[in-house]
């Protein structure tokens, strides 16, 4: 897919999830719209995949490990072309097929997701999968920063790197808030691109907003030869709506109309 202008086409998964987590009433708009420029920035420009055959055996296998994150990821599909956009109103509803956290059941979703520290084993295994078969395709996965506190997900980066898998990444949304509080209150994972250093991955460490930057590392060669690659994005919970960026509250809270018209109107102001 190529969508010439990914910062509208972010504005527009903002839009869709804000409209959708309302609509709901469900949580984790906060999360959502920290990953809205990584998720335009792929599926605009960087993945490929065929919305006619999400089964295409040559596509990317893109894992969203933070399956919390539903909405937006569901409005990346619908944008795509991997459903009409209409359904993105029966997000979360009783005998919906959008269910609140990732699921397989969705054209063009690789994995239901939700479980944190799942994802990166999973696309670490896709990744080794093809590479014997002497595949061409990649194995991306978005991870939260908060899952980082799992151990699976190390036992991957370990298993990644014995393995030279360079065709797996691994985005971390690292947008400084998880669950119960802020990373550094929880489990402080600074400084986390020398710990991927340490474990032999290349590593990007960019701002997460910057299409530009996204774009450049999601393209480029591994920056080091023959390992997998880590992006370190760093992002801000709830970017693009004012009144929600870098709150805790807002990975609960859904916008009621009144904050729903504003979060809109303020989005369309940066169009």
């Amino acid at each position: 897919m190529n969508f010439t202008d990914t910062r509208a086409l972010a504005r527009r998964l903002r839009a869709h999830a804000l409209r959708m987590t309302h609509r709901a009433r469900a949580s984790h708009i906060g999360s959502c719209l920290s990953i809205a420029d990584i998720l335009a920035v792929l599926y605009g420009q960087v993945l490929q995949v065929d919305p006619t055959r999400p089964d295409w055996p040559e596509r990317d296998r893109l894992i969203i490990s933070k399956g919390h994150a539903a909405a937006i990821v569901y409005a990346a599909l619908a944008e795509g072309g991997f459903f009409p956009v209409a359904e993105l109103d029966s997000y979360s509803a009783d005998g919906g097929a959008l269910s609140g956290h990732v699921t397989k059941t969705v054209p063009g979703v690789e994995l239901s997701t939700g479980s944190l520290g799942h994802g990166l084993p999973v696309a670490a295994g896709m990744a080794l999968a093809a590479q014997r078969a002497g595949a061409t395709w990649r194995s991306i996965c978005v991870l939260s920063d908060g899952e980082m506190d799992g151990g699976s997900n190390w036992e991957a980066i370990q298993f990644a790197q014995h393995f030279r898998l360079s065709n797996l990444i691994a985005i971390i949304d690292y947008n400084k808030i998880q669950s119960f509080g802020s990373v550094a209150e929880i489990s402080e994972l600074h400084p986390l691109a020398e710990k991927f250093r340490a474990f032999n991955w290349g590593v990007h460490e960019i701002d997460g907003h910057d299409h530009e930057a996204l774009t450049a590392a999601l393209t480029a060669p591994p920056p080091m030869t023959g390992r997998p690659t880590a992006i370190v994005a760093h992002t801000i919970k709830g970017k693009g709506v004012s009144f929600m960026e870098g709150l805790l509250a807002w990975h609960y809270r859904n916008p009621d109309a009144t904050q729903l018209a504003a979060a809109l109107a303020e989005l369309e102001a940066h169009a």
